[in-house]
């Protein structure tokens, strides 16, 4: 056992100077995963598998530590199990991070969870600061553990079990509450009931508030390859077709269809709704059944066709998740000035932000075929 204990300390005192090439090693393997959900979907699976078992040795450390320290084993040093846990992080964060940066709506409150996320990935790689967080303020670094946690589950279990969003979410919300038990017995340090009750009370609020804000995460497997506005739309080629202004008597002739193509992992079934919004107000709540595995995304749409009399003002349509994540969002304004109106033609956009998209293959006419 000495042996070993020594062979692990000269094997992570030779590793130590290449450690920089660690995060970019795991964003690269979060970059191919986050391409080969649709294309090689046992490729992306193993990687997100490889990652979860780091994470169960991570977890598995302190019991074996005890186990052996009880039989009079020597365990490792904390400034070793440290490092361990720090390659583990840095995995875990950068390889998440593509799916995040693709899938976050930048104009809601999901830039503000990413941009943590990518905060605590800098704080990873940053020596100095993450051995002082897990010496000292050894809660904080719990529950720098515990996001760790919920972030690898949100983004691993759709690809490798098929789970939809929001179950991944629930499951997420639960691990990241078991996993801040050590933060707040630190934080805490219950001797007394009344102590033990405060910590439990601060776990509730903590689920709580994870649950309400679940809207300011983002549906890291689902995104939005394309949309579009049209009055009409070829239901054999599932393309959008026709063009018609943004004006209030034009819509209560025709009508507006909301079209998406959703990409999702293959095998993943998932509801999700389009939410038409007026000024802010829900009108309706559409549901549509979307299927995962194209590669140009799933082709659904929602067809609005009793505009009120009073539609002219801003319109907006959320596409959201059962949980409530908005997966993407549309704009647009009516008026009844017809020299203001805009046209709504049909024309297929992706939104900003999503990478390697081809956008010739989203030209109406050209699109290929839903299986």
């Amino acid at each position: 056992m000495w042996a070993l204990q020594r062979l692990a300390e000269r094997l992570i005192s030779r590793i130590r100077p290449y450690m920089w090439v660690w995060p970019p090693v795991a964003f690269s393997a979060g970059v191919a995963s986050f391409f080969l959900v649709d294309r090689q979907q046992w490729l992306g699976g193993a990687l997100a598998l490889g990652m979860l078992l780091a994470w169960v040795l991570l977890l598995s450390e302190s019991l074996i530590g005890r186990f052996l320290a009880r039989r009079g084993y020597s365990t490792l040093p904390r400034g070793v199990t440290t490092f361990i846990a720090q390659m583990i992080h840095q995995e875990t964060l950068f390889f998440c991070l593509p799916f995040l940066l693709a899938t976050t709506v930048w104009t809601s409150g999901q830039a503000l969870f990413t941009l943590l996320i990518v905060a605590l990935a800098l704080l990873s790689i940053l020596d100095p600061l993450y051995f002082k967080l897990a010496d000292r303020y050894r809660w904080v670094y719990f529950a720098f553990h515990a996001q760790c946690v919920f972030v690898v589950v949100l983004v691993t279990l759709p690809l490798m079990l098929q789970l939809t969003t929001s179950e991944s979410l629930r499951y997420a919300v639960v691990l990241m509450v078991i996993f801040s038990l050590p933060s707040l017995l630190h934080l805490v340090r219950p001797q007394q009931f009344k102590g033990w009750m405060t910590m439990f009370g601060l776990l509730a609020l903590l689920a709580s508030l994870a649950w309400v804000g679940r809207a300011w995460v983002p549906p890291a497997n689902l995104w939005i390859n394309g949309s579009a506005l049209s009055p009409g739309l070829d239901t054999a080629t599932r393309t959008p077709q026709g063009s018609v202004r943004l004006q209030t008597d034009a819509l209560r002739r025709s009508g507006l269809y909301a079209y998406t193509a959703i990409r999702a992992p293959r095998g993943l079934r998932e509801e999700v709704y389009h939410e038409w919004r007026h000024e802010g107000e829900l009108m309706d709540r559409i549901p549509l059944v979307i299927h995962g595995g194209r590669e140009d995304g799933y082709r659904a749409w929602t067809h609005k066709r009793n505009f009120p009399k009073e539609s002219a003002g801003r319109w907006r349509i959320d596409i959201m998740t059962t949980s409530g994540q908005r997966i993407g969002v549309m704009r647009f304004t009516v008026t009844d000035k017809p020299s203001a109106a805009l046209v709504a033609d049909g024309s297929i956009s992706p939104p900003p932000g999503v990478p390697g998209l081809d956008i010739r293959r989203l030209v109406p006419g050209n699109y290929p075929h839903q299986p």
